[in-house]
């Protein structure tokens, strides 16, 4: 069987925060940093719930090296834009110290939709995510995908990790933003699917009973995308530099690609419940790549960081038909330096200062490029 690797496409998706360059507080930037971004890079730039977020978007990238430089370029770009504005920018999965009941809402009727309905839990989401989608041939290949790869997301998000702080508080964990996303509905690792008409059902049904309106109001870590034929990662903090989202994106590209090709020898990847995933979920949020993982085959605890080596050996078989080898090998100086929130801690320990931490997430904004 020819082995097409040519379909897993892939678009990177980051939400970014806006900073003031002189207290590195979070600051609503009224959409003017959307609306000049727009003259420029159309509609790669746009508004976020709250007005002191900005999302960007890469067109469809056929590697690794493409999705790089549309990242890094969408980087410098809103970076260049915020600054002749008089904003900063900076991105990590929770802001140190800024408290969100300070922060303005986007007026548009989706939001103000969403947060009439959520309340609460709407308007104290001032988070901040990656969200990677790799294409797929068709939607039964992209279910069948999300299935097996629900497993993979506690590795990686533990490498992504990257909001130990929240309103001025050290909170023990190495990833906040998930505990506070989690007051959402349909959030967290989803069950798997028998096949994609069992997905597309259930679906219809919530928007039949009138629990959704549409099926981006699923907001799962994991999801077959409603509209593209992609499988949407949405597990992981944003990360502080380009590199890590790319090694990142890379990842998730690879472990498609491998159940891929694991199918195309009539094989498949063991599916655990929900309920299991999640205890691997619930670990790397609070101890990121410094803890351990449940190896359900084994039904033992095993260090987090065997675990992701083990991960890029199975990995291996598939990264040169995709050209990112080299991304992946940056895996290794990720779990040498530390993820986002260890170096954020690290920051914190030394000077005992939020703003010293705020300062070191805007100097990372654009390292690298």
């Amino acid at each position: 069987m020819n082995l097409n690797y040519k379909s897993f496409t892939l678009g990177v998706e980051e939400e970014y925060m806006v900073l003031d360059p002189a207290t590195y507080e979070l600051k609503s930037h009224q959409q003017k940093i959307v609306q000049e971004g727009q003259k420029v890079i159309k509609d790669k730039v746009k508004a976020e719930m709250h007005q002191a977020v900005v999302e960007v978007g890469t067109d469809i990238c056929a590697d690794v090296d493409e999705a790089y430089l549309d990242v890094a370029t969408l980087r410098k770009t809103i970076g260049g834009i915020a600054d002749s504005l008089g904003f900063a920018m900076g991105a990590s999965g929770t802001h140190p110290f800024s408290h969100w009941e300070s922060q303005l809402i986007t007026e548009h009727v989706r939001y103000n939709e969403i947060v009439n309905e959520l309340q609460e839990a709407a308007r104290s989401n001032l988070i901040f995510g990656l969200h990677v989608h790799v294409g797929m041939e068709n939607r039964e290949m992209a279910n069948h995908i999300a299935n097996s790869t629900r497993y993979f997301l506690p590795h990686v998000f533990a490498l992504s990790t990257n909001s130990p702080f929240w309103e001025g508080r050290k909170t023990g964990y190495k990833s906040f933003r998930t505990k506070v996303f989690d007051k959402f509905p349909r959030t967290g690792i989803p069950d798997a699917f028998d096949s994609i008409e069992a997905y597309d059902n259930y679906v219809k049904l919530l928007i039949k009973t009138n629990c959704i309106d549409n099926a981006k109001k699923i907001w799962w870590d994991l999801r077959v995308h409603p509209f593209f034929n992609t499988v949407e990662f949405r597990v992981c903090d944003i990360p502080l530099t380009v590199d890590e989202t790319i090694t990142i994106a890379a990842l998730f590209q690879a472990i498609c690609a491998r159940i891929y090709m694991l199918r195309s020898k009539n094989l498949n990847f063991i599916q655990y419940s929900r309920a299991l995933l999640n205890e691997n979920k619930w670990r790397a949020s609070r101890y990121g790549v410094d803890g351990y993982l449940i190896d359900f085959g084994k039904e033992e605890e095993v260090n987090t960081r065997a675990l992701i080596y083990e991960l890029l050996d199975f990995l291996d078989p598939v990264l040169d038909h995709l050209g990112s080898r080299h991304r992946i090998a940056y895996v290794h100086k990720m779990l040498e330096n530390g993820t986002g929130a260890d170096r954020q801690l690290a920051i914190f320990e030394e000077s005992k200062n939020l703003t010293d931490v705020a300062k070191y997430i805007q100097q990372q904004y654009l390292a690298g490029i």
